[in-house]
């Protein structure tokens, strides 16, 4: 599977995408226009092991809902993502058997790479 999750408003989802020149064999899904859904979710947690690792501390959501990221449960948090795309941490690129979550600049060139050994 080859599939690039992003943000369409987000400037640095746009950048990404970019920098990873993907070809037209890549899906791609804007969370926006089509939220994740609960199997995705699903399939996504069992790669990174938590629902911590694909939550978005950043997210202005916290604030508007009077939670802090720390605190907030792993139950929570997968609530949190299946209800707001603004909860998931983002790009996400799905390259085979590979995941890439995030902006980190270590996490983009990995995604690189990956993209240009095929």
């Amino acid at each position: 599977m080859k599939k690039f999750i992003y943000l369409s408003s987000c400037d640095t989802c746009k950048r990404i995408q970019n920098e990873l020149n993907l070809s037209t064999e890549v899906e791609l899904q804007d969370i926006k226009k089509n939220p994740i859904t609960e199997e995705q979710l699903e399939m996504l947690h069992s790669k990174v092991g938590s629902y911590e690792g694909l939550i978005n501390n950043r997210a202005r959501k916290f604030k508007e809902l009077g939670l802090s990221p720390k605190e907030v449960s792993e139950e929570q948090r997968k609530e949190l993502l299946l209800s707001d795309y603004t909860f998931l941490k983002r790009p996400i690129l799905i390259w085979e058997d590979k995941l890439f979550v995030g902006n980190a600049k270590k996490t983009v060139e990995d995604a690189k790479g990956a993209v240009a050994s095929k």
